[in-house]
């Protein structure tokens, strides 16, 4: 006979059926073992299962028929990548955003993809495959414009190890500086950012595994780090961003523990590179949640860092002309990014920035007794390589602000019938648009100007002829009234001979 209380426990509701109706050998032989072990993954498997990882990090894995994600849902270069891999005897995950996303029913727009094949044998099996990244090298796979970034699997930092260039490094303040340590998926998610982030979609078998809670945070709309918030920033001080626009893009709340040490640790950010801060600063302002992220980095100090000139401003005047400038900005280019218009950043820095090139244009002016118009010239190269020094601005983006700035100040001078000329200027919408700002903030002068200048652009043709002619009356009374009347010359007087 059958021992039941050592096998029904581990039998489905089918294999129970059979065992009642026939006898079997008994639970010691391998036959009966297979067949056990057969029926429970085939009727019990298919529950939810939780685990923790060695360093306690919890796990659960999330079967197909009890999660939404469909491959229908992703892009179809993101599956070839997938599926070759994992027939290439690979183990090859969907991970982070995109699995985020589609939960939360949004439109991904990036699908990375994470496997345990290294750099050099990812490029192996894809033609169209370039590896980029010194800090942690990546595999780029190249479908046209479509680009699938796959990384292999992160593991833990070892101190001595024979092969150096697998070993992480890190600075004085704990930054990591090279990162190609490899290891296994629980590694990997414990050494992510954020819990929502620490989501794979399994290509094997279609299943989800959530690690640290992540489902239950996207339920709940909560950021939250993996592991210690103060050791997690000191790592990469880029994550107290990502956790501003992860907030402001999901709509979710940054935990206590994750928002706590941002306020203390954010001067590091000014340790970060330049032209990786370039990349953040589109992430956070081109996103259609400027005026939130703007909100939320000054809260928490993370504004500062970044733009030292503008903070100092806005610090001595929180309702001066630069605040309502900025409110302004951030306002419009959300405006433009969720209509799908085209915004630059040229645009952006020269708006944002035009405030601190004003009050050093008017220092320059007053210790080197240059005209205005020399001295806005002279401050433009000083504001624009002060600001690069955090925040790398391309060449091709900085020129143009430039050009935008010197334009501002031909405005009032180019009224009339010069402003047929003028308009024609290849920078002048945008030179055009920045005064608009300029009036909202400031008012009075630049209010009228900006209202002249306002009906010439959307006036017709024969309503310009008439503007610009009015204009034209206007200055040849007010030359005229400035004239000034010569002295008459005063008469020789001749002393009387004696």
């Amino acid at each position: 006979m059958i021992n039941r209380i050592l096998i029904e426990p581990y039998l489905g509701y089918h294999s129970r059926l059979i065992l009642n109706r026939s006898s079997v050998p008994s639970s010691r032989c391998p036959i009966f073992r297979r067949i056990s072990k057969f029926c429970k993954q085939f009727f019990d498997d298919n529950q939810t299962a939780e685990e923790t990882t060695q360093t306690g990090l919890s796990l659960e894995v999330v079967p197909r028929k009890d999660h939404s994600i469909s491959r229908r849902q992703m892009s179809e270069n993101a599956i070839k990548v997938l599926y070759r891999l994992h027939k290439s005897g690979f183990k090859a995950y969907l991970v982070g955003g995109g699995v985020r996303d589609i939960l939360l029913g949004l439109q991904p727009k990036d699908f990375d993809v994470v496997t345990n094949a290294t750099p050099e044998e990812i490029k192996k099996l894809f033609r169209n495959c370039r590896l980029v990244g010194r800090r942690f090298r990546l595999a780029h796979i190249v479908f046209g414009r479509d680009v699938i970034e796959v990384a292999t699997l992160r593991g833990h930092h070892v101190e001595h190890v024979e092969h150096v260039e697998q070993v992480s490094k890190t600075n004085a303040e704990g930054r990591l500086l090279r990162d190609n340590v490899y290891g296994t998926i629980d590694e990997d998610a414990e050494r992510r950012d954020f819990t929502v982030n620490a989501l794979y979609y399994d290509i094997s078998d279609f299943s989800i595994h959530s690690y640290g809670g992540g489902l239950e945070d996207l339920k709940s709309r909560t950021i939250r780090l993996i592991g210690d918030p103060n050791t997690r920033y000191r790592e990469d001080p880029v994550r107290m961003l990502r956790a501003v626009r992860f907030a402001t893009k999901l709509n979710m709340t940054i935990d206590k523990g994750a928002a706590d040490p941002i306020y203390e640790l954010a001067p590091l950010l000014k340790d970060i590179p330049a032209a990786r801060m370039y990349e953040e600063i589109l992430k956070l302002f081109f996103n259609g949640q400027a005026a939130n992220n703007f909100t939320m980095m000054r809260e928490f100090g993370l504004f500062a860092p970044l733009f030292p000139l503008v903070d100092s401003q806005l610090v001595d005047e929180p309702d001066g002309f630069t605040a309502k400038m900025l409110q302004a900005v951030m306002e419009n280019t959300d405006i433009r990014v969720r209509a799908e218009k085209t915004v630059t950043p040229a645009f952006f820095y020269a708006a944002i920035l035009w405030y601190p090139l004003s009050q050093r244009a008017d220092d320059i002016a007053l210790e080197s007794g240059l005209s205005l118009y020399d001295a806005y010239n002279a401050a433009m190269g000083d504001v624009m390589e002060q600001q690069c020094r955090t925040i790398s601005i391309p060449r091709r983006f900085s020129t143009p602000a430039k050009d935008i700035w010197q334009l501002q100040l031909r405005f009032d001078r180019n009224q009339g019938t010069r402003a047929f000329k003028f308009i024609e200027h290849p920078k002048f919408r945008a030179a055009y648009d920045l005064l608009l700002l300029r009036a909202l903030a400031e008012g009075g002068s630049v209010a009228k100007s900006a209202a002249w200048w306002k009906s010439f652009v959307e006036g017709g043709e024969e309503q310009r002829n008439v503007i610009a002619r009015s204009a034209n009356k206007g200055s040849r009374n007010r030359n005229s009234n400035q004239r000034r009347r010569r002295k008459p010359a005063s008469k020789k007087t001749t002393k009387p001979a004696e």
